[in-house]
């Protein structure tokens, strides 16, 4: 299936809003906080691409929390649409888009010209992101450990509410689409 053949196939922002069940507050949260930077330059020659969006994405991750509506923000601003596919229902696309070729870590997202060409791909965290959740999972236990379950429900927890109140890491986030885009 070609790419404009799995954009076809995907929510749009408003249904795949209404479909949350998890972690729908905390992304609305961020999507209505964040603003977007003094970026006009950036934002018209991304908006000359004529680029669309495909989001594989889940409700449940605390990534896509953070980062899909930094994403929407960026897409209203440009004219990009985005259709957004849940990642375990769509596993024959997601599995060509492994993290470091063995995970299916999400969001990621696939941008694309007018002929389903991919022209960009950014996913699933921001550098100083991934060292922020590298550095809490540090204060994980042994996975075998009796209270592995419990500790890391804290640490995850713990990630998500920093997702939701950290404005620098918002614009970590755009700054690292838009180096994607650039």
């Amino acid at each position: 299936m070609d790419l404009y053949q799995w954009f076809d196939k995907g929510m749009t922002i408003q249904e795949y809003i209404d479909s949350m069940k998890k972690n729908k507050e905390g992304m609305l949260h961020i999507y209505e906080s964040f603003r977007l930077p003094e970026d006009e330059d950036f934002f018209r020659k991304v908006k000359a691409k004529n680029l669309r969006v495909i989001a594989l994405t889940e409700d449940w991750c605390g990534d896509a929390m953070l980062n899909n509506p930094i994403l929407f923000k960026l897409a209203e601003k440009t004219g990009m649409e985005v259709r957004l596919l849940l990642r375990d229902d769509n596993l024959e696309l997601m599995d060509q888009y492994l993290t470091n070729g063995k995970s299916r870590s999400i969001p990621i997202y696939i941008f694309i010209d007018e002929d389903g060409n991919e022209v960009a791909k950014w996913g699933p965290r921001a550098e100083k992101i991934q060292q922020f959740v590298d550095d809490a999972r540090q204060e994980l236990p042994p996975k075998d450990a009796a209270d592995f379950e419990e500790k890391a429900k804290e640490v995850y927890a713990n990630i998500g509410q920093t997702f939701q109140q950290r404005e620098d890491f918002w614009l970590e986030v755009y700054e690292s689409m838009k180096a994607a885009l650039a």
